[in-house]
């Protein structure tokens, strides 16, 4: 789970236990300038979202490695941080590069020449954002068959669930939480169907390439159609109230279905674990700058009151003129 200033990951031990690990997210990225800039952000936000998501995967892997361990075994080295997760991180993705982007450029340019339309741009493209379409839908599908990716799924659904419940205002227990949706606007699962319809559009306006031009122009691309789907992604979490932006966003929900799978109440139990971390920990954060402000308002007045006061100015003595 990851609030506004912090992210809480919850994992259960071999025992059974929920193993909680909380720590507070980059001030440089979270509250810097670039979080003001719009476009730019998303591609920021989205760089980190795709580190603490390896972290929270490694953590998981952690707790069951030290828990599993046994006794007289020497300690296994924390695989929390270091290059192990930025080495994942930089593979995954490329890999998602490589198959999402440089994969249909190079098919459907293959497909130009065997059907002869190199030369109709809009169609090319079309056809190129059809066949990542397919290529999303097709790998979350299959990946779904993986009992490990189902449990993963799993936990997604008790994620949305809690939030879906909290926003509610409803009690925040497994029972309770299980009747709230499994969807939620702002998936990150709505982000990668986001960004294969900004392709589509935006790849559509390009001119006919070679194979090697279009390939390169996709991956040079690819920061703007982030940049473009992260703020559409905003806007329309935002606007919820909206029928028009909740009828535009429903393949996005639509799609959380292969993401998502029903969760038990010791998922549910793990998801409301990391929430509450969270809310706990920010309520702490506001506290403690509350107690600062405070503490700097009073430093303030207790400055002013040492300074040394200016004297008075004499009282003005009247003449008397004779008359």
């Amino acid at each position: 789970m990851r609030g506004a200033k912090a992210l809480a990951v919850s994992a259960r031990n071999p025992q059974g236990e929920i193993v909680t690990h909380v720590e507070p997210l980059n001030s440089r990225i979270y509250g810097g300038r670039l979080i003001k800039i719009p476009f730019l952000r998303g591609l920021t936000l989205l760089w980190d979202a795709l580190g603490l998501g390896i972290k929270s995967l490694m953590f998981s892997a952690e707790v069951a490695v030290q828990e599993e361990r046994k006794e007289g075994e020497e300690e296994p080295a924390a695989v929390f941080e270091g290059p192990m997760q930025w080495g994942t991180v930089a593979f995954s993705l490329s890999f998602a590069v490589l198959l999402f982007f440089v994969l249909p450029a190079f098919a459907a340019g293959q497909i130009d020449k065997w059907l002869g339309i190199a030369e109709s741009a809009v169609l090319s493209n079309v056809i190129e954002g059809l066949i990542r379409l397919t290529l999303l839908i097709g790998y979350v599908w299959l990946i779904g068959f993986i009992p490990d990716i189902r449990r993963v799924f799993g936990y997604h659904g008790a994620e949305h669930k809690t939030i879906n419940a909290f926003e509610a205002g409803a009690e925040l227990t497994p029972a309770t939480v299980a009747r709230y949706p499994i969807e939620h606007p702002r998936c990150g699962t709505a982000f990668l169907l986001t960004v294969v319809v900004i392709s589509i559009l935006l790849f559509t306006l390009l001119p006919a390439m070679s194979i090697p031009v279009r390939i390169l122009s996709r991956i040079l691309l690819l920061p703007v159609v982030a940049g473009i789907a992260y703020e559409l992604l905003r806007f329309s979490a935002a606007h919820q109230s909206n029928a028009l932006v909740r009828f535009l966003t429903k393949p996005n929900l639509a799609l959380q279905r292969l993401t998502t799978r029903e969760p038990d109440e010791g998922m549910l139990a793990v998801a409301i674990a990391a929430f509450q971390a969270v809310r706990t920990y920010e309520a702490q954060f506001h506290e403690a700058e509350a107690h600062k402000a405070e503490a700097h308002k009073a430093e303030a007045h207790e400055t002013e009151a040492r300074k040394p006061q200016p004297a008075a100015a004499p009282t003005p003595v009247t003449q008397l003129r004779s008359s």
